[in-house]
């Protein structure tokens, strides 16, 4: 089987000097990511908290925190990683230079009027959409051309993404009364299931490859229709009739099914190994997140606002991280089999952000807003030294001197 996104540098020398960051599309969209995780957090930090309140009329400040999260953050992760793994997909040439140039533009001012001037959210919502809307036609094409229709599973997610996107901003122009609601729901819910999908075709392959014994793991068929099935009527269930029993059944099935999955991947080399041990961590969180979802339908003291971070900071957050280090490194002609040795507290700290914002309003609920705090200070610290450690790497040409 294909390998979702392989390190194969081609042949053709380029220059080893200069300014290489939009020479494909994860270097600029990576770099922007954790900028923008670290910036949009501090601000949100200071609305949370008062210090700076923006006007909001049609949407909330956590509908507005959530969705730069979801749809700004995470989507430029989604953006960086297919521009780049399509063109090993297919052989054919992704957006570089001045187009990817424009379509990083449409993603930076959608972000900007957002942070900055939410009332002007027409304009947001024309270059966000612009964006989304090129970045589907940049993937499809390359795809369709050499007729990969696998990939168009992976694809048809950004789709059903850019629909939430446009679910969310018909509420965010007064056109809708709950469209925010249904496209945070949605933009978690595929975020999630998309980094399951992905995981699950490169997981076991960076495990058997990455640790120093000799292991060959195995993926179940039936676990992973089982686990997309649950996932799609998870999600149909809460944007129609949110029947509470479901949502705990689902959320049980998968956290059980999933698990299972996690358990036949283990092996205990990759604790030796930061780029394996964070996509490990990161998944036993999602499947953390789908348990205490599960319990806030069956025990009134657990609340889904956790369960909510827990797949939103444990798993989005460290998962995108743990594939922009490993991604950064490959695709610039670096050793992925050794990292910055700062990718370990980078991958730390979003931990720590993710174990203060779920578990201390459980153990410690009085200290609910240290909790939040501590959550934020992890977050932003973790992408704060991923963009210091990773931008030499993201804006110089390949080191081995070929395309990139």
């Amino acid at each position: 089987m294909q390998p979702l996104i392989q390190i194969s540098p081609p042949s053709r020398k380029l220059p080893t000097q200069g300014f290489a960051l939009f020479n494909l599309g994860f270097r600029p969209f990576f770099l922007l990511a954790a900028t923008f995780a670290t910036l949009s957090m501090a601000v949100w930090m200071a609305r949370y908290f008062q210090y700076n309140a923006q006007s909001f009329t049609t949407i909330s400040a956590s509908q507005w925190h959530a969705h730069e999260m979801l749809y700004g953050f995470a989507f430029a992760v989604i953006a960086g990683f297919l521009l780049t793994a399509v063109k090993n997909w297919t052989g054919i040439q992704t957006l570089h230079g001045r187009p990817l140039m424009g379509l990083v533009a449409c993603w930076a001012i959608a972000r900007g009027v957002m942070l900055i001037a939410p009332d002007y959210v027409l304009l947001a919502a024309i270059f966000d959409l612009l964006f989304n809307g090129w970045l589907i036609a940049a993937v499809a094409q390359p795809i369709i051309k050499v007729k990969q229709w696998r990939q168009l599973g992976v694809l048809s997610k950004v789709v059903f993404l850019t629909m939430g996107n446009v679910a969310f901003y018909t509420q965010a122009l007064g056109w809708t009364s709950h469209g925010a609601d249904a496209a945070l729901w949605i933009g978690l819910l595929l975020n999630v299931s998309l980094i399951m999908v992905i995981s699950r075709r490169i997981l076991p392959m960076f495990i058997e490859r990455g640790v120093k014994e000799e292991v060959a793991l195995k993926n179940s068929a039936w676990i992973d229709r089982l686990l997309m099935v649950c996932l799609a009527a998870l999600l149909i269930n809460i944007l129609t009739v949110n029947a509470g029993i479901l949502n705990a059944v689902l959320g049980l099935t998968i956290t059980l099914s999933a698990g299972f999955r996690l358990w036949r991947w283990h092996t205990p080399g990759i604790w030796q190994v930061p780029l394996l041990w964070s996509f490990y961590c990161g998944l036993w969180l999602i499947n953390l997140g789908f348990l205490l979802y599960a319990l806030s339908f069956l025990a009134g003291s657990v609340s889904v606002i956790l369960a909510i971070h827990c797949w939103a900071i444990g798993g989005i957050g460290v998962i995108t991280l743990a594939m922009m280090a490993r991604v950064s490194l490959g695709h610039t002609g670096h050793n992925i089999h050794t990292p910055p040795r700062s990718v370990a507290w980078i991958f730390g700290l979003v931990i720590f952000a993710t174990l203060s914002r779920v578990f201390l309003p459980i153990v410690l609920p009085e200290f609910y807003r240290l909790s939040v705090m501590l959550a934020a200070g992890g977050w932003i610290a973790a992408f704060t030294l991923f963009a210091i450690v990773y931008w030499q790497i993201l804006s110089q040409p390949r080191i081995d001197g070929t395309p990139g």
